[in-house]
């Protein structure tokens, strides 16, 4: 986890993620390049983030702190989060390995959006309970470890309503 594409992976993650403490990125990214990493934070896509950082060994950093915070922060009463966004994605225009030769006009029927014109947005109702609950358990799991070790964890044994 030490190698140079792990860091700079997570240096990605660390500068891309929101203030509130989440990650997201909208799908107007596949046509626009700037927008990598960009969007409203979803609770799916927090948590992939936060699944990253614990697997490169950074589930103690200011970063993974945020997105534990968030996640807890957005957590419903009812032990689920909100995810007003779509977090998953569908490119019916392409073969394996293929790209579009073009885009198709808004009268075509494989277009689905000026953001979208060669895919779709899909929402996975059940990505924003179980992938939140993935990610809390792997970090109080990792902190708790950590702790039982002889380090210093001010986050290990309580993340919140979780």
């Amino acid at each position: 986890m030490s190698s140079e594409p792990v860091r700079r992976a997570v240096r990605w993650l660390v500068d891309y993620q929101n203030a509130d403490g989440g990650w997201d990125e909208s799908c107007i990214s596949y046509v626009d390049p700037d927008a990598r990493g960009r969007g409203p934070s979803t609770p799916s896509q927090t948590t992939w983030a936060l699944l990253a950082l614990i697997a490169a060994g950074d589930e103690g950093s200011a970063a993974a702190e945020r997105g534990v915070r968030h996640l807890v922060e957005t957590q419903r009463d009812g032990g689920s989060w909100d995810e007003a966004y779509f977090t998953g994605t569908g490119f019916p225009g392409y073969g394996v390995g293929q790209r579009l030769e073009r885009n198709p006009s808004q009268d075509d029927p494989r277009s689905q959006s000026e953001e979208m014109s060669a895919g779709f947005m899909i929402n996975y109702h059940l990505y924003r309970s179980y992938w939140p609950l993935m990610a809390l358990g792997r970090y109080r799991t990792r902190r708790m470890g950590r702790a039982r070790r002889g380090y210093s964890s001010a986050a290990a044994g309580g993340v919140g309503r979780v």
